[in-house]
């Protein structure tokens, strides 16, 4: 699709609540918004706009796009069949933490993301349990990447096995995020709880604007409508 196009597509866009006082008018917003999901950068897609006239900040974009997905209808699979659970460090203020995750490997879709002060059996347990207060998993399948996992799985009464094959989509998730924070982090500075709404943002974002590859250029959440 060409820039002009693109741009008088999202000039046809009808004013949005989300969008109400905001000084950017809403089809430049939505422009810039869709820019990000089809994989510009915000400083790139800062620089489209600022090409057209628009000068506004990457923080700015960056809140048009999470503002966008927290708007949006959230659907999520209710009975997730194969989930694969991974985690990652991230500095907070000097200090290592980590973030676990845990995919749908059916969708794609990106169940949970929490931050924890350390990592081990005892966290892996807590990611878990919070998992089962959101979704059934009675039947999940989990694949995981050490037997420390199979400890917290027994805790709960949950079935899973280390798998090292078939968890390539969480290990993918895990580089985009990083590619994603390193815009913008790469030692965050602030609480665990301001870096756990950043990532919550991101979540949305994932699961409700980023086209995937490997679901032919739709989202998470479009596989599950």
């Amino acid at each position: 699709m060409q820039l002009a196009d693109l741009l008088r597509e999202t000039l046809d866009v009808d004013s949005q609540d989300v969008w109400e006082n905001e000084r950017t008018r809403t089809p430049i917003r939505c422009f810039g918004v869709r820019l990000h999901s089809m994989g510009l950068s915000v400083r790139e897609t800062s620089a489209v706009l600022d090409l057209l006239g628009v000068d506004r900040s990457h923080g700015a974009i960056w809140q048009w796009t999470h503002r966008l997905a927290d708007s949006e209808h959230d659907p999520s699979p209710a009975q997730p069949a194969r989930v694969a659970v991974d985690e990652a460090a991230v500095k907070i203020d000097g200090e290592w933490n980590w973030l676990f995750a845990a995919v749908d490997l059916e969708s794609l879709y990106l169940l949970a993301l929490t931050v924890f002060g350390h990592h081990g059996t005892d966290p892996a347990a807590a990611f878990l349990h919070r998992l089962t207060e959101k979704y059934d998993l009675a039947d999940t399948e989990f694949l995981v990447d050490a037997y420390g996992y199979r400890t917290a799985l027994a805790r709960l009464g949950l079935s899973g096995w280390v798998d090292y094959a078939d968890r390539n989509h969480i290990e993918k998730w895990f580089h985009t995020f990083k590619m994603r924070s390193d815009r913008f982090h790469t030692s965050w500075v602030g609480s665990r709880t301001a870096v756990t709404e950043w990532c919550q943002q991101f979540r949305r974002y994932y699961n409700q604007q980023r086209p995937n590859q490997a679901l032919d250029g739709d989202t998470p959440a479009e596989v599950l409508n």
